[in-house]
């Protein structure tokens, strides 16, 4: 099984674990690829929207019909779900999901879009989560 810390960079492991192949990554593997969220030291779980499971047994997918249906891009070699597809996977899981992860990659989406949100597509069932975590996120990264 690869993991993280094995390569130099969370992006260069996870194009190696899936770059070519017909899944998108999600959640937070995709956040940690799109540089949204820097990840974890020794990681090994990939999550990815997927035609089909995978028999490798660090990489969990989320099953849909149709890889098209899913917000993506294609970035190295690798299908990544866009930057709104992935908050609002975290957002629509936010009991159980990564909320460092989301809300890390919400205050860097901010900062780098010039102290705005705008361009990013929130679906209205996650409104009030989103509307809930914003000004966390915007306050992220201010010291003391």
């Amino acid at each position: 099984m690869k993991i993280s810390s094995d390569y130099t960079s969370n992006r260069a492991w996870l194009r190696d674990v899936v770059g070519n192949q017909p899944m998108i990554l999600c959640s937070v593997s995709a956040l940690e690829f799109l540089q949204l969220f820097v990840g974890y030291f020794s990681e090994s779980k990939v999550e990815v929207y997927a035609l089909e499971a995978s028999p490798e047994e660090n990489i969990q997918c989320h099953i849909v019909e149709n890889l098209e249906a899913v917000e993506h891009i294609r970035f190295e070699n690798v299908l990544c779900s866009s930057p709104s597809q992935a908050i609002n996977d975290l957002l629509a899981d936010s009991e159980h999901g990564d909320k460092t992860a989301l809300v890390e990659a919400l205050s860097k989406y901010y900062y780098s879009h010039e102290g705005s949100f705008s361009g990013l597509n929130i679906k209205a069932e996650n409104r009030k989560r989103f509307e809930e975590l914003k000004e966390w996120a915007i306050n992220y990264f201010e010291v003391g």
